[in-house]
């Protein structure tokens, strides 16, 4: 009887896990439509700015802006977006990983790396291995536009400032609730094309800016800095939900086969203990009608 008890136990106990499970789902999957929401409203805009971009840079000089400016690489910082939670699958163990190599590769090269994590578990993970700077937390529950134009403060001025060389942000891109592919992006110095002979001609084309030039220049760079965090941002949010929605669905399921498994179990050893008491009961019987 004690083996059925504990059968029994573990069948509560899962069942408890299960309702757990289902309801953690149940809530990543309405966060999971509003993040995505966002993220596909955004999109299309922070696309069309990096075609603007890319159309403004062969006709910029580097000199034009701080932000543009190439300078020996001795420094890194990298922006590092994780989520703040956990049981959402390999969504933080892939882009950690995707972290570390790029750590090694800059490493290597024998340059000083330093990590400005966006996210409770990669700060928690890089603490005692990788310099920190400016790290955020508790970011994910609620973030705006605002929120990104202050990590983009955060990382400008100390690039003007030489500071650093070069700036990199690594985020989990949303292909879809299944898929959340780590990307690497560098952000400072913009990457501008400079080999003008091998644009086409509409690219080689020299328009008259209105504002001037240096105006729009000045306009468009920290605004730019400001969409890919956000963008980043939207990106990591979409994907953090939509992995959680999944391992909670999987979750769910492998306790729906485990309870199975387990009242299988449970059934065999009741029938196995009714078939010993009715042995014992012939037994008796048997041995009295000799007597």
């Amino acid at each position: 009887m004690a083996a059925l008890k504990d059968i029994k136990q573990k069948v509560v106990g899962v069942q408890k896990t299960r309702q757990i499970t289902r309801a953690m789902n149940m809530v990543a999957a309405s966060k999971f439509k509003a993040s995505q929401t966002r993220l596909e409203n955004f999109r299309p805009y922070a696309l069309k700015l990096m075609d603007v971009l890319k159309s403004l840079g062969p006709r910029v000089e580097v000199s034009a802006h701080p932000l543009l400016a190439v300078r020996e690489v001795k420094k890194v910082w990298v922006l590092c977006l994780t989520s703040d939670r956990g049981l959402c699958g390999g969504f933080n163990g892939n882009l950690i990983k995707a972290v570390e190599r790029f750590i090694g590769e800059k490493t290597r090269d024998g340059q000083e790396l330093s990590l400005l994590p966006i996210g409770r578990k990669g700060r928690d993970y890089f603490r005692k291995k990788v310099k920190l700077q400016a790290e955020r937390i508790d970011v994910f529950g609620r973030f705006d536009i605002t929120t990104a134009a202050s990590v983009a403060h955060d990382v400008i001025e100390p690039f003007i400032a030489q500071e650093y060389d070069e700036l990199y942000i690594i985020y989990n891109e949303f292909i879809n609730v299944s898929v959340q592919r780590p990307v690497v992006v560098k952000l400072f110095p913009l990457p501008l094309a400079s080999d003008h002979e091998e644009l086409s001609f509409d690219k080689r084309v020299n328009y008259i800016y209105e504002p001037s030039e240096p105006a729009l220049v000045n306009k468009l760079l920290p605004l730019y800095a400001r969409i890919i965090i956000f963008r980043a941002l939207l990106e990591t949010s979409a994907g953090e939900n939509g992995a959680r929605m999944v391992a909670m669905d999987n979750a769910t399921r492998n306790c729906e086969d485990l309870i199975n498994s387990l009242t299988l179990k449970y059934n065999k050893a009741r029938q196995a203990a009714i078939t010993a008491e009715l042995m014992d009961i012939v037994g008796g019987t048997e041995a009295l009608s000799k007597g």
